[in-house]
């Protein structure tokens, strides 16, 4: 059986943080529109700040159980009791500052919502997509030094987010949630996923 080849941050077939390419291959970059999985997405993004991928990958089903599977309207209503448990979780990152962001951000992401029947539509419109539009693919000769940390749709969706009230959401987080949920397609020529 022929490995697969990846781009060079999910790691070398077979020689690798599995987790890293697991999430490469079945998650990364495809097409998300249910809302609690893209408010899953915004949050961890938050919580990598600073942080490897690979840390919030291993923590991933903590944070899922930390916050009640990420179902925004839950989480909204997380009062003081449940910020001391988060703080006191060792299966998440125990910062208080993303702890009280993700809490105050699903309200506003519920927000959102109500406004524009769901954030997948918000999105589509605040970056001026058609729904189901596919996302914008590297040309095949793209290489990684090509791969800007922000472009000028994550700093307008940022900037909008932050006018909503969302914190943790500079372009760069921004930028790599677009990457995560599909909204671009960063997957460089040469990975098995790449589909210039």
């Amino acid at each position: 059986m022929t490995e697969r080849r990846r781009c060079w941050w999910a790691g070398e077939p077979g020689a690798g943080d599995e987790l890293m390419a697991t999430y490469h291959d079945d998650e990364w970059g495809l097409p998300v529109t249910d809302d609690a999985e893209l408010f899953e997405r915004l949050s961890l993004e938050a919580f990598q700040a600073g942080l490897s991928w690979s840390t919030i990958l291993r923590k991933r089903d903590g944070f899922r159980r930390a916050f009640a599977g990420f179902d925004p309207a839950a989480v909204a209503r997380f009062d003081d009791a449940d910020r001391a448990r988060l703080l006191a979780d060792a299966g998440i990152v125990r910062n208080r500052a993303k702890v009280d962001a993700t809490i105050g951000n699903a309200a506003a992401f519920l927000a959102v919502i109500d406004e524009h029947g769901s954030f997948a539509a918000y999105l589509d419109r605040v970056l001026g997509r058609e729904a189901g539009a596919p996302p914008r693919v590297l040309p095949p000769d793209a290489v990684f030094s090509d791969l800007a940390p922000t472009t000028p749709a994550s700093d307008a969706l940022s900037n909008d987010l932050k006018l909503r009230g969302f914190r943790f959401v500079g372009s760069t987080i921004v930028y790599a949630f677009m990457e995560s949920v599909g909204l671009v397609d960063d997957h460089l020529p040469g990975c098995w996923r790449y589909r210039g």
